[in-house]
């Protein structure tokens, strides 16, 4: 996986799928040891007592947070550019955790080693690859402390949750807690809402898209947790002809009109163009789906707890309730 991936805004190389195995086992009590915790490669993290300097990916501290456990230090997107939070972020209060890099290929390894870390966690897109742990000093970065990847791709939302959920029961968050039950009712109130407005409206096109100054990137929504789970409600997409990594078509955008779609998701991460700033492309504003004001922000990278995916949900039911038929 290149660098051009994290630059892009678009999709990681695709990875095996024996994410299946949720095998994990962890001490619930902050005190106890010893702890140790099975990933999405089948390595099992192990620490003589649950660890409490914890650094991770933005999007896993974030999804981490909504389970109650604080995170020590952040690596990948977390400030935008104006001072805020990063659509990464999430809730994270990131003016209290330290940002060890925020763009694609920063990691500062000796401010990581300074932190005297416990554990170190991040996502992963390609199999076995640390998602933003740069090639350049992984070896460094993974030699000073254990470390849990998490599935972000070949997998499902529900699936990749169950995931997150895990670590955080392992790591002491309680599960169980009426915040954390209330947000599963409302995420599982989501996905029935969204499997019946896809099969209210089983014409309807959805067209995953992603932008750049030069290219637009069309996805395959199979190759993706949130698009892939989409799919299985009854969400019907358009199929690009990928390339050999499997993730995406590349289209010019004298080409962006090839797949008709009556939504667009356009990807909602800072390094991807957002919509705003395409009025300038002509080929974009005679879209259809442009035309009749469908086109709906997606989250290219959720943050996999019940609270953050329950409005996603949401969010693309109504866009399908509310949609014409434009293609």
């Amino acid at each position: 996986m290149g660098g051009a991936v994290g630059l892009g805004a678009v999709l990681a190389a695709c990875g095996d799928s024996d994410s299946k195995d949720s095998g994990s086992t962890g001490s619930k009590s902050a005190d106890a040891g010893p702890w140790s915790f099975k990933d999405d490669r089948g390595q099992t993290a192990e620490a003589k007592s649950v660890p409490k300097n914890i650094v991770a990916f933005t999007g896993v501290a974030a999804a981490l947070h909504d389970y109650g456990v604080e995170v020590k230090a952040v690596f990948g997107p977390t400030k935008a550019a104006n001072g805020k939070a990063d659509v990464q972020a999430g809730d994270l209060d990131i003016s209290k955790v330290e940002i060890l890099g925020n763009v694609w290929g920063e990691f500062n390894v000796e401010k990581y080693a300074a932190l005297g870390p416990d554990l170190l966690v991040t996502a992963m897109w390609e199999k076995d690859a640390l998602w933003y742990v740069p090639d350049a000093s992984k070896d460094k970065i993974l030699k000073l402390v254990p470390s849990v990847a998490l599935w972000a791709a070949q997998t499902t939302i529900p699936q990749a949750i169950q995931r997150h959920e895990d670590l955080a029961a392992s790591l002491g968050a309680d599960v169980k807690a009426k915040a954390a039950t209330d947000a599963k009712a409302r995420f599982e109130k989501a996905a029935a809402r969204l499997r019946a407005a896809a099969k209210s409206k089983p014409n309807l096109k959805v067209m995953i898209g992603s932008a750049s100054q030069d290219l637009f990137y069309v996805s395959l929504a199979k190759m993706s947790a949130d698009t892939l789970y989409f799919q299985e409600l009854g969400v019907k997409f358009v199929e690009p002809k990928v390339d050999a990594a499997g993730f995406f078509e590349s289209l010019s955008w004298e080409n962006v009109d090839k797949y008709g779609a009556d939504i667009i998701m356009m990807d909602n991460r800072s390094s991807a163009l957002q919509p705003d700033a395409l009025t300038s492309k002509p080929t974009w504003t005679q879209l259809p789906a442009v035309k009749a004001g469908q086109v709906i922000p997606r989250t290219t990278e959720p943050i996999y707890s019940y609270d953050k995916c329950a409005p996603i949900l949401e969010d693309l039911a109504k866009a399908i309730e509310d949609a014409k038929k434009t293609a």
